[in-house]
């Protein structure tokens, strides 16, 4: 401690002690293994959460996600002994799936430390998505985590992990174009919609045919509130009746689709027809009656649903699925270049989040709470010795000797706590706690 006269004793820092779990993440994806074994090794919520079970009462593993898609299957986890741990998670998946290591080893990546942190970054702000920008991956990682949560697998590393990525994801989605344009053919089409009308909100919709497509564009105008009255037309009646009601729409027959077309703006079709379900000699009469307003097809079907030809006649636009590729392929061309802002971000949180894993070594969080006591102290000390100026400088020696003595006993029994809070007990959750009660915390 700093004594009023410029003497300082001198201090006995701890002895280092290194004891974090290493972070490691294993798993495969779609760009590391084909379809096939994607689905042979692909885990439900039921089989994550036996996964979990099993895998927590593992000597190696300390703390343990699963995350489970389409697309990947990855095992983020803690370990004092990564080798072990990594070896564990492999033995698990062949019995689990009874498929032989041997098949799926040359697709497994295993990310350690803060690679492994980057990875979880990168997969939260869907940069290591199939289509960079999609916004499901989040929605799946989240889900993951409740499990793992509720399951008992993740700790005070993971947890702060997963909250950290989420709000990587936030920060990327809110400051980079990454999800800004179209890259699915049914938001495309809708895309386009707004392109060439500006503003939907008046605008009627016909959606000819009532499957995933056709259903996904709809809920795509739907979320956005961008139209005015819909109108479902499905060789089924039924089927369309459901889906119109979903939407707040009118189900009409096929044969009404002509009628129809006398007051619709917007025509997406996407049915499963060997032919053209709307032909130019349906369209070319109606064309006078709406008085110039235009017409505006997407044909997301295959084969195609809309004639060609209609394309000829004044104030008729069709866009096929190859047209809307187009749009798509520059789209992601597009979020390819903003992906390089979101890396910058992703790099950027690696570094804070390494400052924070460190900080959960016992001699770092140990140091800064004597630095915060001792200051304190000091402060007042100084405040205490300069309104009693008749003080010699032994008695101001004596002070200081007290108030350092005082920081000492107060820190005692923290300190031997920390050091050793017993074999059972997790010292990183006892050393974040500790953090924040002092406000050691850096963000």
């Amino acid at each position: 401690m700093s004594l009023p006269d410029g003497n300082a004793p001198i201090r006995n820092e701890p002895s280092m002690i290194t004891d974090l779990p290493e972070i490691v993440m294993i798993g495969l994806n779609h760009t590391s293994a084909p379809v096939d074994l994607r689905e042979c090794l692909a885990f439900s919520t039921a089989e994550t959460e036996q996964a979990l079970k099993v895998l927590k009462k593992d000597a190696d593993i300390r703390e343990l996600l699963i995350l489970s898609t389409c697309n990947r299957v990855e095992f983020l986890l803690t370990s004092h002994r990564p080798e072990g741990a990594i070896a564990a998670v492999k033995t698990f998946i062949s019995e689990a799936k009874s498929i032989p290591a041997t098949r799926f080893e040359s697709a497994i990546y295993t990310y350690r430390a803060d690679e492994a942190v980057r990875h979880m970054f990168r997969v939260a702000a869907s940069l290591d998505s199939m289509i960079v920008g999609e916004p499901q991956i989040l929605g799946q990682i989240k889900a993951a985590y409740k499990v793992a949560v509720e399951t008992k697998g993740t700790g005070v590393i993971v947890n702060r992990l997963l909250h950290k990525a989420f709000s990587v994801a936030k920060r990327v989605r809110s400051e980079t174009g990454i999800g800004d344009r179209a890259v699915s053919i049914s938001y495309a089409a809708v895309e386009l919609a707004r392109k060439i009308f500006g503003e939907l909100d008046d605008k009627t919709v016909l959606l000819v045919g009532a499957g995933e497509m056709a259903e996904l564009a709809v809920e795509h105008l739907h979320r956005n509130r961008r139209t005015g009255s819909l109108f479902v037309a499905n060789r089924t009646f039924e089927i369309g009746v459901n889906l119109a009601r979903r939407f707040n729409g009118t189900a009409i027959r096929f044969e009404e689709i002509s009628e129809t077309l006398k007051i619709a703006d917007i025509i997406i079709s996407s049915t499963g027809s060997p032919d053209y379900v709307i032909f130019s000699g349906m369209v070319r009469p109606i064309i006078k009656m709406r008085k110039n307003r235009p017409l505006f097809f997407i044909d997301i079907a295959v084969p195609r649903d809309i004639e060609p030809a209609i394309n000829r006649l004044n104030n008729a636009y069709v866009y096929d699925i190859d047209d809307l590729h187009g749009v798509i392929d520059e789209n992601i061309a597009s979020r390819q270049s903003e992906s390089v802002k979101a890396e910058r971000i992703i790099d950027e949180a690696v570094i804070r989040f390494r400052q924070w894993y460190d900080s959960l070594n016992t001699v770092p969080t140990i140091i800064e709470l004597r630095n915060k006591l001792t200051t304190i102290a000091e402060t007042e000390l100084a405040k205490t010795v300069g309104s009693m100026p008749d003080l010699s400088a032994d008695d101001r020696r004596a002070l200081a000797r007290m108030t350092e003595s005082m920081v000492n006993k107060m820190l005692h029994d923290p300190m031997r706590f920390l050091k050793d809070p017993g074999s059972h007990r997790d010292r990183s959750l006892y050393l974040d706690i500790t953090r924040k009660i002092f406000n050691l915390e850096d963000e």
